[in-house]
């Protein structure tokens, strides 16, 4: 297949190899109206057939994943080179987030009373149209199902561009919504970038969902802006990692180096500047240089592996011009920072220290096995260092003493802190970020409410 023709379609490739995957071809320009006219349609069928209706086939959407779950953490691997066992977790996790919100919308969107003076009111939550979705390749099938699902719950409908390098992933789950009947509520197909421009513009589009870059979201936002169009955005992240002097600081690096290296990485989430204590900076970098340097990257299908490699050779590339930039400005590197002789996108696990606010590492995002130790006077010293960030995504606090967590947890500019463990993900608590990370909220009552129409119905007695 010829690289060259991009405006045909993608060529998927595999991260660990180099091999080409697949070919996806693009949506031709004159289908794209047949594609929204089918999910406009299937928006009024989705809408009109009643909650109850919608949650069992959402139920069985979930089931139908659970049941293909080793093929998905499979395509998932090779096609992303996460490790199986991460793979594997995050069908989990899709599982986990259907069978929550199944379980919970009734209880969120049934119509509430409202006490009033005057007559009577209560709130009806409606559903506002068919939301278009914008997804990234890091979990490829969790980001998908992490929006699709409370968006259709709420009786929306969900078209979807999937990530090109993860296309199959996308299209995966696409089949296996139709194979439950809602092929025409949950719509994945390979729009390229002028189609869905043209897609976010059309009326028959309700809202924008992006998971993306911060360059990704501000034009995407900017774009639905001008059309009057609800959106939702969770950017970037350089998350915080702050270990205060009284820390458990075997656990804390423990703790660093899954929040670290899980996914290679490449997890918006993922802690970034790792913000310590002078009085424990020594020790803590020792321990986790050590810890760093053990890790062994390996192959993806092997259930031994935690290191895989990056997604894609362009990203590794360009987080090696990140170190190197590091190291120019003064950085040290302890751990690392070379790109292997072998095929693929493979990037050896790095450490940098001595990293001040001054330098690019500390005020970038890097999206990849690479961790960064800024040192820090005191608590003060650090809340101010994790704060000086144009992002707000995610945040960790580690330190024996939780009354003080809690009044810093005041503190942090962040969308949330998490103490004494990593950032990481839940259905019982809401996700999204502040500042440059993005705006809006996904999980719990509060993503579901976010594509509805809260509408107040007041009657006269």
């Amino acid at each position: 297949m010829n690289r060259d023709i991009k405006s045909w379609g993608i060529q998927t490739v595999n991260p660990a190899t180099g091999a080409d995957l697949a070919f996806h071809p693009f949506i031709e320009d004159n289908a794209v109206d047949g594609v929204l006219q089918r999910a406009a349609l299937g928006f009024e069928t989705w809408r009109d057939m009643g909650m109850a209706a919608r949650l069992e086939l959402l139920k069985q959407f979930g089931a139908a994943i659970e049941s293909a779950k080793e093929n998905l953490a499979r395509q998932a691997s090779i096609e992303m080179g996460k490790p199986i066992t991460q793979s594997l977790a995050e069908i989990d996790r899709c599982v986990q987030l259907t069978r929550w919100i199944v379980e919970n919308t009734p209880r969120i969107l049934t119509p509430r009373e409202v006490n009033i003076p005057t007559g009577r009111a209560w709130l009806r939550f409606d559903p506002v149209g068919t939301v278009f979705g914008i997804t990234p390749w890091n979990f490829p099938f969790y980001q998908i199902i992490r929006a699709a699902v409370p968006i259709m719950a709420g009786g929306n409908g969900y078209l979807v561009k999937p990530a090109e390098c993860t296309m199959q992933c996308g299209l995966m789950l696409n089949d296996i919504a139709a194979s439950v009947g809602m092929g025409d509520v949950f719509i994945a197909a390979n729009f390229r970038r002028e189609q869905s421009r043209q897609i976010i513009q059309d009326k028959r589009i309700a809202g924008v969902a992006l998971t993306g870059s911060v360059a990704a979201g501000r034009a995407i936002s900017q774009l639905a802006g001008e059309a009057g169009k609800k959106t939702v955005m969770e950017l970037g992240g350089s998350d915080p990692f702050i270990i205060l002097a009284d820390a458990d600081l075997e656990k804390a690096v423990d703790g660093a180096v899954a929040s670290r290296f899980g996914n290679a990485g490449q997890v918006c989430i993922a802690a970034k500047r790792f913000i310590i204590d002078e009085s424990i900076a020594e020790d803590f970098s020792d321990r986790f240089a050590e810890r760093i340097a053990a890790i062994q990257p390996g192959d993806p299908l092997d259930r031994e592996t935690f290191l895989g490699p990056m997604s894609r050779i362009d990203l590794r590339d360009a987080l090696h011009k990140q170190v190197q930039m590091a190291v120019k400005e003064g950085a040290k590197l302890v751990v690392g920072g070379s790109k292997p002789r072998q095929p693929g996108a493979w990037y050896a696990p790095t450490l940098l220290t001595d990293v001040t606010p001054e330098m690019a590492c500390f005020r970038e995002e890097l999206f990849g096995p690479v961790a960064c130790v800024i040192v820090a006077k005191d608590t003060d010293d650090a809340i101010r260092l994790a704060n000086d960030s144009d992002f707000g995504l995610s945040s960790s606090l580690w330190t024996k003493d939780l009354a003080k967590a809690e009044r810093l947890a005041g503190e942090i500019e962040a969308g949330a802190v998490n103490i004494n463990k990593g950032s990481s993900s839940d259905p019982n608590l809401p996700i999204g970020g502040i500042k440059a990370s993005g705006y809006g909220r996904e999980l719990t009552e509060f993503g579901l409410l976010e594509f509805m129409n809260i509408k107040p119905v007041w009657a006269a007695t």
